[in-house]
């Protein structure tokens, strides 16, 4: 089982325990890299079920590469609802 990088317009290959792909989790800051792994749960990419915080912390982290590739951040709201 696999999915593709989490990151806007990545088509690259990843194992289902990660969020991106090393290009892109790279361009996430080591706050919000720690964030995602502090919300992980193993077993929550079989049972489909991430904590709020996971996702949270998820979204946030696929908003850092999309500015940091220039572009929208595509969850806008995400950084509000978090704090």
């Amino acid at each position: 089982m696999s999915h593709l990088c989490h990151a806007e317009a990545c088509t690259a290959v990843v194992s289902p325990k990660r969020l991106m792909c090393p290009r892109h989790w790279r361009m996430v800051p080591r706050h919000l890299q720690s964030a995602v792994w502090a919300n992980y749960r193993p077993g929550q990419e079989i049972d489909k079920n991430p904590s709020s915080d996971y996702l949270t912390a998820h979204l946030r982290a696929v908003n850092a590469v999309a500015v940091a590739e220039g572009r929208k951040a595509p969850y806008p709201g995400v950084e509000e609802a978090a704090r």
